[in-house]
């Protein structure tokens, strides 16, 4: 294969996984967020419907964690990767064909399953084949692909909005699109290659196994993290729309986000570099708190703006750090460290989207739901800080970051 040629596959690849994040995690996922508000207007739903279904959603997420954390083989990891993104086109479509809530319920369980292959399963099958093929292992422009998912619902919705489409053919509406990203993210993705016998390992450095120190508050920092992400992930549109000095904003806030989002996990990479993994997952929790916070602060639209810039800037970049941390500490075979990480930040998206919509119900807004969160995020970065002075493995990571500026 020419260099020319190796090139112009190794671009196939990576979009790919982009049009594969904007399927699975854009539509299938984040299709919700700008639709809620529209959905809980034309429909019977409530506040905390809402958020029993986001929670619903993140409970498939985190079972599709799992599955992907326990499943060794790769021809079984892509099989299921495929599977995902019918399911996505499927479970989006289902939205339009029903009002009951436990089929509605089912349908984002599922959803959850897909945007877990996306994240998970199709970043590993990426990172496999750009090591194989002797490529530099880097991530950031598949996981942007996230970022450009956002945009495009938002934007989507507010032109379906303007042509006054109900939320049915809303939901069809992106069932379609769905359907035109599964064909490259399918076709583009080649299937695994069998290894070549005498090959040397894709990865052979050795591993630096956590201490149970690092592991017992990193697990709890990174529930506080989750914790965070998922309102205004869930709920930042109906946040925005409940204002009247902003109504009308919630999809174009959410899309801001998202344009935040897309480049993040190529900008913490930077800054991990100079202050390590764990300096640069605390810089990007204490930003994120202000961006939480700012909308129950004040209803001020260039607040409010700035706050969708924050929050997107700062919760894929978490993401991709702690991601990154368990491949260091496990070169080999970072899975099960991937897994249980995941497994602490999506019990807290299960949690958090369910209580926080029956506060709104309660209370009519959505103040104290963000306060919470940003007091649970806060608390994080806190056990952090604590962490990055006691523990050697901690210390081993950030050292380990900044030596990659002279690698």
């Amino acid at each position: 294969m020419t260099a020319a040629t190796l090139g112009s596959q190794r671009f196939r690849v990576l979009l790919a996984g982009v049009f594969s994040q904007v399927l699975c995690v854009g539509i299938a996922r984040f299709a919700y967020t700008p639709l809620l508000p529209v959905m809980q207007q034309q429909t019977w739903m409530g506040d905390a419907d809402g958020g029993w279904l986001a929670a619903l959603n993140y409970a498939g997420y985190m079972l599709g964690a799992v599955l992907a954390a326990t499943i060794r083989s790769l021809y079984i990891k892509d099989l299921l990767f495929r599977c995902g993104l019918i399911l996505a086109v499927l479970t989006t479509a289902g939205m339009a064909l029903t009002e009951h809530f436990w089929v509605w319920a089912g349908l984002r369980f599922l959803a959850g399953l897909s945007s877990s292959g996306s994240m998970l399963l199709a970043s590993g099958l990426i990172l496999h084949w750009l090591m194989q093929h002797r490529q530099r292992g880097e991530l950031g422009i598949h996981f942007a692909g996230l970022g450009i998912g956002m945009v495009v619902v938002s934007v989507a919705v507010e032109m379906m909005l303007q042509l006054s489409f109900s939320w049915q053919t809303q939901w069809w509406g992106f069932s379609l699109l769905g359907a035109a990203l599964l064909v490259p993210a399918w076709r583009w993705l080649p299937r695994p290659e069998k290894p070549v016998v005498g090959a040397p390992a894709a990865n052979s450095q050795p591993a630096m196994p956590p201490t149970r120190t690092f592991m017992r508050w990193m697990l709890a920092a990174y529930f506080c993290a989750g914790y965070g992400y998922v309102i205004s992930a869930t709920f930042l549109v109906a946040i925005v729309e409940r204002e009247p000095l902003l109504a009308g904003m919630g999809n174009w806030t959410f899309a801001l986000a998202g344009l935040a989002a897309a480049p993040a996990v190529m900008l913490w990479d930077l800054v991990a570099r100079r202050v390590g993994y764990l300096g640069a997952l605390i810089i990007a929790m204490c930003i994120q708190v202000v961006g939480i916070l700012l909308p129950a602060i004040t209803a001020n639209a260039a607040a409010v703006l700035l706050s969708a810039v924050l929050y997107g800037g700062t919760f894929l970049g978490c993401v991709s750090l702690v991601l990154t941390m368990a491949g260091r500490l496990y070169p080999s075979s970072p899975a099960r460290l991937m897994g249980q990480m995941t497994l602490a930040y999506g019990v807290a998206q299960i949690c958090a989207p369910a209580l926080t919509g029956m506060l709104a119900e309660a209370s009519g807004n959505y103040s104290l739901g963000l306060w919470l969160a940003g007091g649970f995020v806060a608390l994080g970065a806190v056990l952090l800080v604590c962490l990055r002075r006691v523990d050697q493995t901690a210390q081993r990571l950030d050292a380990a970051a900044k030596a990659a500026v002279y690698a």
